[in-house]
């Protein structure tokens, strides 16, 4: 088969783009990636893109909208006939108006099951919408041993202050508006209560405003749900790194931001860089006995950070989603713990980083288990089997 794919500006797509593009170049599709950035930049250029096109195009694999994201794409996979599988890295909100107007072919995958639900019950014209588990990559280096890596806990992500996107919302609708107060109203609420996804958050606050319940309100309040989004994982996100610093634990962070972070002029929160690409993180997590995870806010989903972690022979340290409770195994193949309890967060951290014998048995269990089943081998498989069984295409 043939395939299109597509370069953009968020460097972790681009790597997931040749993996996937790689994965299906050894099993003998031929794959063509289009740089949106940079389209006169040699091998994915315009011109060769048009050139790939005049012969038929099986499928189009994108992420977060790249490639279908206004209609002259939209109308070329159209016309040629091409199915486009759309795969979403983050929650559907971010992308209303993609899923009521996209290619006539398509299929939509989410990293969550309850983000699959959202589409069902809201978009109902998405035809073939499933949830795909994210994906990790393999290690090609040997492991480190337990003892001899250099970190005790790793945490690799951005962090922002929590009410720094909050403007936004100003913006929209005005700081001392019925509508801002009701996104703050979501925000406590998502705070107080852990276990709840977004969507939920938004339905409960608005029954108990009594307020509308219709589909287009709900939608209306989802579309604008980012700042409050972002606020939420931010918060908790910082809140686990102070209270691993708090009570005297070294952690270790990747990622842009933590200049910012309550703790950052502790001596316990060492601050690595600021920027590096998803594949340099690879050295980091190799090299760490922990990995902190923590999830963003997807209660019945996946992250890529734990599947890597997993396949870096590392202690994967994170809260969990209905998706993990049933996939893994507390304390034999994951390390969990609650965001309503991160008072136990060093408690649990500490008996890992004392008990070398047990982790690397929890490492090892993590490893076989995501090896076989959460690798991009993985990934394409299901890819190929959604596109035969939707579609015929194969």
């Amino acid at each position: 088969m043939r395939f299109i794919l597509f370069y953009e500006s968020t460097e972790s797509f681009n790597y997931f783009t040749d993996e996937i593009a790689g994965e299906l170049a050894g099993r003998g599709h031929e794959t063509f990636i289009l740089d949106l950035v940079d389209p006169s930049k040699p091998c994915h250029s315009t011109e060769e893109f048009m050139t790939f096109c005049e012969r038929n195009v099986d499928a189009v694999i994108c992420f977060d909208r790249a490639g279908i994201h206004n209609d002259t794409f939209i109308n070329l996979w159209d016309t040629l006939g091409a199915v486009t599988l759309h795969i979403l890295m983050d929650h559907p909100l971010r992308l209303h108006p993609t899923m009521e107007r996209h290619p006539k072919r398509y299929i939509q995958f989410c990293p969550d099951e309850e983000h699959v639900a959202y589409v069902k019950r809201y978009f109902p014209g998405v035809e073939h919408i499933e949830f795909l588990a994210h994906a990790g990559t393999p290690d090609d280096k040997s492991a480190i041993p337990y003892t001899d890596k250099s970190y005790d806990i790793l945490f690799s992500g951005t962090y922002y202050v929590p009410e720094s996107m909050l403007p936004q919302l100003e913006t929209l609708f005005g700081k001392d508006s019925p509508m801002y107060e009701i996104y703050m109203q979501i925000g406590r609420d998502l705070t107080a209560h852990t276990d709840k996804s977004l969507i939920r958050s938004v339905l409960d606050v608005l029954q108990e405003r009594h307020m509308p319940l219709s589909d287009s309100a709900v939608k209306t309040i989802m579309r604008n749900m980012t700042p409050i989004d972002w606020m939420v994982r931010m918060y908790y996100r910082g809140k686990a790194i102070q209270v691993l610093a708090d009570a005297g634990l070294p952690v270790s962070v990747l990622g842009r931001g933590w200049e910012n972070h309550p703790s950052a002029s502790s001596d316990k929160l060492h601050i690595l860089s600021d920027r590096i690409g998803l594949a340099e993180t690879f050295a980091y997590m190799r090299d760490a006995r922990i990995n902190l995870n923590v999830m963003p806010w997807f209660k019945a989903g996946t992250h890529d950070r734990i599947f890597n972690t997993m396949l870096r022979h590392s202690v994967c340290l994170t809260d969990s989603s209905s998706w993990i409770d049933e996939h893994y195994t507390d304390q034999k193949d994951i390390a969990l713990y609650s965001l309503e309890h991160l008072e136990r967060l060093p408690e649990i951290a500490e008996y890992w980083l004392s008990h070398p014998a047990q982790a690397q048995e929890l490492i090892e269990n993590a490893y076989a288990k995501t090896a076989a089943s959460y690798t991009w081998v993985n990934c394409v498989d299901s890819i190929l089997e959604a596109l035969d069984r939707c579609y015929g295409v194969k």
